[in-house]
């Protein structure tokens, strides 16, 4: 699926969610379905800078051109961010994670409002992250 696609499939998702309280129970729920991470995994090197909480994400080699990886982060919350992020990117083409407005996404489905800014700060610092990535596999 394309991200196009997976977006609208998370747009559709949060439509049918009555209220945050139920989206953020969605959040939570999408984190605890990351696998584990291990010890190679939470390295320095792929610690996101910029989260309040501990955030990792981890390139896998994959495709040419398919941006993948394994992300995870020591708080619930911030898992279930990662997860909706590795949902919409994850095994995705570079080109289209570079092409894909995010944050319009964001405010589109009202997480930019319903986060704090912390961790609006830190949900734009994962976004970068992979745009990086995507960045890499084009070069």
């Amino acid at each position: 699926m394309s991200v196009q696609t997976q977006a609208d499939e998370i747009r559709d998702t949060f439509a049918f969610l009555d209220d945050w309280e139920a989206r953020y129970e969605h959040i939570i729920d999408l984190g605890k379905s990351l696998p584990a991470m291990s010890a190679d995994d939470m390295q320095d090197v792929y610690k996101v800078p910029g989260c309040a909480s501990q955030v990792w994400i981890v390139p896998e080699e994959g495709a040419d051109s398919v941006v993948s990886f394994r992300a995870g982060s020591d708080a619930i919350l911030v898992s279930g961010l990662i997860a909706l992020l590795a949902e919409l990117f994850n095994n995705q083409p570079g080109s289209e994670i570079l092409e894909f407005d995010a944050p319009a996404f964001f405010s589109e489905i009202g997480l930019d409002e319903a986060l704090s800014a912390q961790r609006a700060n830190g949900l734009r610092s994962m976004l970068g992250r992979i745009q990086n990535l995507a960045r890499a596999q084009a070069e």
